[in-house]
């Protein structure tokens, strides 16, 4: 079942999914060469607990860390470590925060040192694809509107489009109805309303769609070994229209970005 979120909620969201947005941002300003996913991990906690939220993922379902560290052939849910990061490494940074009874959840895929221009092209182009995604969450569009749009932005480019696990309605419960696939048929799938929340995520190979998940019970890579990208955001409908809840801001300010990649989904600038 979808629940519609009120206006009220949704500004509770939105606290919930910036307190993600700025602790992706402390993370790009420590993640580099020689950093381990388990130290960058201990202060993702420590960072959001002090800004008055729980990590959202410590625990649930069992996840025994705050962070979702997946580098390089790692798709998603990776468990952070002790193994440095080497330059030419890219990660997914996945991050949940608990506030006021509502989560936000949100995702960054970082660039270690010099990056092969093939892998830096493969984020570039997954970014790019959740735009694309988000442009079709909106009244009158279906579920499916959105995957077949990222679907075809992102095989277009010989891309892999993985099946297997998708994005989802976000809000007292970290994964509510519905599911967001980044795959489909136009005009398939449920209804948008207004007032759902949902967090698209793009995750996209460079190969082969297909993975495989490993012993731990978590980690999930790339059937052929070829990196993966993963970029997501909490978005509301809001006067029938998607709005970013979260935001790609504080990252940028960290690694000295200028961007208005997420201009046209606010209603009013976004204050830093």
């Amino acid at each position: 079942m979808i629940i519609i979120k009120s206006r009220e909620e949704i500004e509770l969201m939105r606290e919930s999914a910036l307190i993600v947005s700025k602790t992706l941002g402390m993370i790009a300003s420590e993640i580099k060469e020689g950093v381990t996913t388990l130290y960058l991990d201990k202060l993702a906690e420590t960072f959001i607990r002090d800004h008055g939220a729980e990590p959202s993922f410590l625990g649930l379902y069992g996840f025994p860390n705050s962070l979702c560290m997946s580098p390089n052939a790692q798709v998603v849910h990776g468990i952070p470590n002790n193994k440095p990061l080497e330059s030419g490494d890219v990660i997914s940074v996945d991050c949940g925060a608990y506030k006021n009874g509502y989560h936000g959840d949100h995702a960054y895929s970082f660039e270690i040192g010099e990056v092969a221009p093939e892998t830096k092209k493969l984020l570039q182009i997954t970014k790019e694809s959740l735009y694309v995604g988000i442009r079709e969450f909106k009244i009158g569009n279906r579920v499916e509107d959105v995957g077949n749009a990222i679907q075809k932005y992102t095989e277009s480019y010989g891309y892999g489009v993985v099946r297997e696990l998708v994005g989802h309605g976000v809000g007292q419960k970290m994964h509510e109805d519905p599911e967001m696939p980044n795959y489909g048929k136009k005009g398939r799938g449920k209804l948008f309303v207004e007032g759902m929340v949902v967090a698209i995520e793009p995750m996209i190979n460079m190969g082969t769609r297909n993975i495989k998940q490993h012993k731990d019970g978590w980690t999930i890579t790339t059937a052929d070994g070829k990196p993966s990208a993963h970029f997501e955001h909490d978005v509301a409908i809001i006067d029938g229209k998607p709005e970013i809840l979260s935001t790609f801001a504080y990252v940028y300010k960290a690694l000295g970005i200028v961007s208005t990649e997420e201009d046209e989904f606010r209603r009013e600038p976004l204050v830093l």
